[in-house]
């Protein structure tokens, strides 16, 4: 299998983390590639009319998108832990995970307006709500992180996107006022397979 990804990205990471963690990094073969709001790689777009980024190509050469879809493809060839759980820890497993890929999609909303948006074209109510989404799903997070479970989709994507605000949003300061949530990532981003997995960029 082939997954074309950037290193910076932090749904990338989430597929790298669970391939880490389910003991399929080995079958995988990482390809860098570059994808922007404003135009994306060839190769990428040859798989994934979209041209984001991650995208999984299988060895038959069908492709697997978004972040979401590949992680759950990975976790039911895993033959040891199985990071979807079933009955109604599942719903809050992937409920979680939706809560730190939104929280995601407001931060790289962000970043572009930040980064790629002419500076006189910059919107200043744009950013404010988009970083009023990224401290609402923190403050759900701290609210919630005691009673998680040690592994799971949903807390990886969380942890994934804790070490994106790290790696691009220094600013925001999220352990100010998170004890149990910046306690909680100093131990889980001690894991081998976050380790193996810091975004740079």
């Amino acid at each position: 299998m082939k997954l074309f990804y950037s290193p910076a990205s932090p749904y990338a990471r989430k597929v790298l983390v669970l391939a880490h963690e389910t003991g399929l990094i080995d079958r995988i073969t990482v390809t860098a590639a570059t994808a922007s709001p404003t135009g994306s790689a060839a190769e990428v777009a040859a798989h994934n009319p979209l041209g984001k980024i991650p995208a999984l190509v299988l060895e038959d050469g069908i492709a697997l998108y978004d972040s979401r879809v590949i992680c759950e493809y990975l976790d039911g060839l895993s033959d040891g832990p199985h990071l979807f759980p079933e009955g109604s820890a599942r719903w809050d497993a992937l409920t979680r995970q939706a809560l730190a890929d939104g929280l995601l999609d407001a931060a790289l909303l962000t970043r572009y307006e930040r980064v790629l948006r002419p500076e006189e074209r910059r919107w200043e109510a744009w950013e404010a709500g988009q970083t009023g989404k990224i401290t609402a799903a923190l403050d759900r997070f701290e609210a919630v992180v005691a009673d998680m479970p040690v592994l799971d989709i949903g807390t990886i994507a969380m942890a994934c996107a804790l070490g994106y605000l790290d790696l691009r949003f220094p600013d925001l300061a999220w352990r100010e006022g998170r004890p149990a949530l910046a306690a909680w990532f100093a131990v889980v981003e001690g894991r081998p397979s976050m380790a193996a997995t810091v975004p740079k960029g």
